[in-house]
């Protein structure tokens, strides 16, 4: 407790201190914002007219964002450059220390260990993670039978067979991809899953509460590690664990050569969905408001909400058990994107639709239905490891979070559950 008030006063008083020093720097320098901010708004148009164009026109488009923001950047250096850095110094280490004070670390049920659970690794993913942690001597000497994927790399034919030999406990190290097979698996015979991160990213393990930096320590999950519920969601019966994306991502994961130039290739793309010689979008769908409704840049369809546009905690999600999809649509008025959440989520279209599922490409048939499944899976979490999203007393307002870090820093934090599931 003493840690986290001492990291709640730091983010207050980190940012009120780079508050007013910014305050002070505009007021003494007026009218100088105002052109820095001219400067900013010509390189950020500058930069987005190239993104959705090609040849010429794009290199034309990112010279004039170089030159808004190296404006910007001269405006502001000029003889203000210390307490430019110390405001953005301020804001990034209040920042850190607010997450810090709404870090958890949860106490989950404990629940006897199964008598022969198998690990299935894929030694492709992660550049090589199962190899380079030995994953496969480590569960051994756990009581874990391993069991390498590889030609044909029929996933679910491994696992089901290895249920049919007697398994009473499923770990997966891999992919986000690999790991919505074996939960979906694992929660149709109600066995006990362990996410073990040895994929690239692993978003899956961080919002479960995984360590991600600690492969190894996951295997634990199965020796002593406390047992939660969590929800899985479905597109057209295909299970995924974090989301399904339809539009600018899915049209480059489609594409050849992503895998190996991800930026490259997303940057290829942006003129073909945004830029104006687009096809208009053969998507339509049905909004919060019970409207019919069609266009967006894309759809992002995800196995409980994301935090969106947030500086601590975006990208992430708090709960994974609420039993909502969270639906976000970008490229539609009055801002970058809207965002509800729903049990259940139908898109239309007219042609096959390009889909990221869980960062790999598919072709879906229309219309596509999207469902939750409430709290169907039974995760096991190693006793080290957090056992919650790094968001998960994360306010969603930022006058929400200020209060929650007066309360902390005060010694009045009120917080005494995350879920009918999980203390604190």
């Amino acid at each position: 407790m003493a840690a986290r008030r001492a990291a709640a006063v730091g983010a207050l008083v980190l940012a009120l201190g780079g508050v007013a020093l910014a305050v002070a720097v505009t007021v003494q320098e007026f009218p100088r914002g105002l052109f820095v901010l001219a400067a900013v708004a010509l390189g950020a148009a500058g930069g987005w007219y190239g993104l959705l164009h090609r040849g010429a026109l794009r290199i034309a488009g990112l010279a004039v964002a170089a030159v808004g923001f190296a404006a910007a950047i001269v405006l502001l250096v000029n003889d203000r450059l210390l307490e430019v850095a110390v405001v953005v110094a301020a804001v990034l280490l209040s920042a850190a220390c607010a997450r810090a004070a709404f870090g958890v670390r949860v106490r989950l049920p404990h629940v006897p260990a199964p008598q022969r659970p198998i690990l299935v690794f894929n030694p492709r993913s992660g550049g090589g993670k199962a190899e380079r942690f030995s994953l496969a001597r480590e569960a051994r000497a756990r009581g874990i039978e391993p069991i390498e994927l590889g030609p044909p790399w029929d996933l679910e034919r491994l696992v089901r067979e290895a249920v049919a030999g007697g398994a009473d406990g499923l770990a997966m190290a891999g992919g986000d991809g690999s790991q919505a097979i074996v939960a979906g698996i694992a929660a149709e015979l109600d066995l006990p899953y362990a996410c073990i991160p040895a994929g690239t990213r692993n978003h899956f393990a961080l919002d479960l509460g995984v360590d991600r930096d600690d492969v190894v320590g996951a295997l634990e999950a199965f020796v002593d590690g406390g047992e939660r519920r969590v929800d899985l969601a479905e597109v057209n019966g295909r299970v995924f664990v974090n989301n399904v994306s339809i539009g600018l991502y899915a049209d480059a994961v489609q594409r050849e050569g992503y895998r190996d130039a991800k930026i490259r290739t997303l940057l290829d793309t942006v003129p073909d969905v945004l830029g104006p010689d687009r096809a208009e979008p053969d998507l339509h769908w049905t909004g919060p408001d019970g409207a019919e409704h069609g266009g967006g840049a894309g759809i992002l369809v995800s196995n409980n909400r994301y935090r969106l546009g947030r500086v601590v905690g975006s990208g992430t999600r708090p709960r994974i058990d609420d039993g909502r999809l969270g639906i976000t649509v970008a490229g539609l008025p009055p801002g970058p994107w809207r965002e509800w959440t729903a049990r259940t989520f139908d898109v239309g279209a007219r042609h096959p639709v390009h889909a990221g599922i869980d960062g790999e490409a598919a072709t879906l048939e229309p219309p596509l239905r999207f469902e939750i499944h409430k709290r169907v899976l039974r995760v096991r979490i190693a006793p080290a490891h957090p056992g919650a999203s790094p968001s998960a007393l994360l306010p969603d307002s930022f006058s929400g979070t200020a209060s929650a870090l007066l309360r902390i820093a005060g010694g009045r934090d009120q917080v005494t559950r995350i879920s009918t599931t999980e203390e604190t």
